[in-house]
């Protein structure tokens, strides 16, 4: 844990490329159903241990591939399709913002945050024109972490009937999960739910530990693991998301445990009935947990009383590279949380989904990014960025020649 990312990784060239380092699995978590499974504690003996872990079957590669079948057309239609995103992108009021148009009574993921970040008009392609392509690698990148999810929780499968009930599970989620890390000290696919910058936000933390020390031993670190396709290191832009994702996660345990949860906002937002009757596997579940919930609201009171319960999470976070072939780990990233640094990075990507300002390009020493995006065949970024290079290209041959 205290090794960082400068030991022992001299020999290692870095690469600027991306393979959007498995921030895509969180969009699908926050994007598919989280109705289908659940997952108990995977000790060696679990049905001894009264402390059972559930958890929402977040991520499944056949419906993160399902959620990707909406695909930019062949380049013969590109025009057409420039053509609808223009007339679907004219600069929106603020009632009608992307945040409205798109994530309406939905929270607004992490990942979210972090793919507007990366690219502000690859996001706004996403939406417009449909999701992003699954690769091979993103593909290892999701079977990587089901591994790892393995090793310290099994699924369950559970029925739900209504959104109350599919919010239930969340909360559920997480309070198991609190529930292991604080009696294992170790918990993973930890959803969290909060309320930020009047946005209400949904992420899945890959790990979360208790510290050995005895000095911090109350404030839990925050980890997240990325998978690389190349034993390479990654480039400082991959690593700022990254970041970024991570400090999002403590902004929103932190906000947790200072009870910034407006319960009576959760449901208006959302249009829920907070006095909804549980479905009866969720009911077997609570009990099952320790507690006797009826209604939605009776499981939001007890995700209450069990952030409460917790420490700010530890100012220093953990970012993870590993190699997808072999899974030896490449580097660790180990860095502060900049407070100020996640609020202004926040506001940013908020100006953009609600409306206040058009989506930017990224900047010209990023412009990288472009080979690597599936919207570039429509984006004029790129187009002029090639048509450019090509002149320039052109420029040098007549002077040759």
């Amino acid at each position: 844990m205290d090794e960082t990312f400068s030991n022992n990784n001299n020999n290692i060239p870095i690469e600027i490329v991306t393979d959007e380092e498995m921030a895509f699995i969180e969009a699908a978590y926050a994007s598919v159903s989280p109705s289908l499974f659940i997952r108990s504690s995977s000790s060696s003996t679990p049905s001894s241990s009264p402390h059972r872990l559930l958890h929402t079957n977040a991520i499944s590669i056949n419906s993160i591939t399902l959620l990707s079948k909406r695909r930019l057309s062949s380049s013969s239609s590109d025009i057409e399709d420039t053509l609808n995103f223009v007339n679907a992108t004219k600069k929106p009021s603020l009632t009608d913002s992307l945040l409205r148009r798109f994530r309406r009574k939905r929270a607004l993921s992490v990942t979210d945050l972090t793919s507007t970040e990366w690219c502000p008009k690859q996001m706004e392609f996403s939406l417009v024109l449909g999701g992003r392509k699954v690769n091979q690698f993103m593909k290892a990148g999701i079977a990587r972490h089901a591994k790892l999810e393995e090793e310290v929780i099994k699924r369950v499968e559970v029925k739900v009937k209504s959104q109350e009930d599919r919010w239930a599970l969340k909360f559920l989620n997480f309070i198991n999960g609190v529930n292991q890390l604080l009696f294992e000290g170790l918990t993973r696919e930890l959803p969290i739910i909060g309320f930020a910058e009047g946005i209400w936000m949904i992420g899945v933390i890959d790990e979360v530990r208790m510290p050995l020390t005895e000095n911090d031993h109350h404030n839990p670190i925050l980890i997240d693991t990325k998978t690389r396709a190349r034993d390479t290191l990654p480039a400082e832009p991959q690593r700022r998301n990254g970041r970024l994702q991570l400090m999002c996660y403590k902004y929103m345990w932190d906000n947790l445990v200072a009870d910034n949860f407006p319960s009576k906002n959760f449901f208006t937002y959302f249009d829920l009935n907070p006095q909804s009757i549980l479905c009866e596997d969720l009911k077997v579940i609570s009990a099952d947990s320790g507690f006797s919930a009826l209604t939605l609201d009776d499981v939001v009171r007890y995700y209450r009383n069990t952030y409460m319960m917790l420490s700010p999470a530890h100012d220093q976070l953990l970012l993870r590279y590993e190699y997808q072939k072999d899974h030896s780990l490449l580097c660790e990233d180990k860095f502060a949380y900049e407070a100020e640094w996640l609020k202004n990075q926040i506001r940013s990507c908020l100006e953009f989904w609600l409306g206040e300002r058009e989506a930017a390009y990224v900047h010209e020493e990023e412009r990288w990014k472009c080979r690597f995006c599936q919207y570039a065949t429509v984006c004029p970024a790129y187009t002029d960025s090639k048509e450019a290079s090509a002149n320039t290209s052109n420029d040098s041959k007549a002077k040759e020649g």
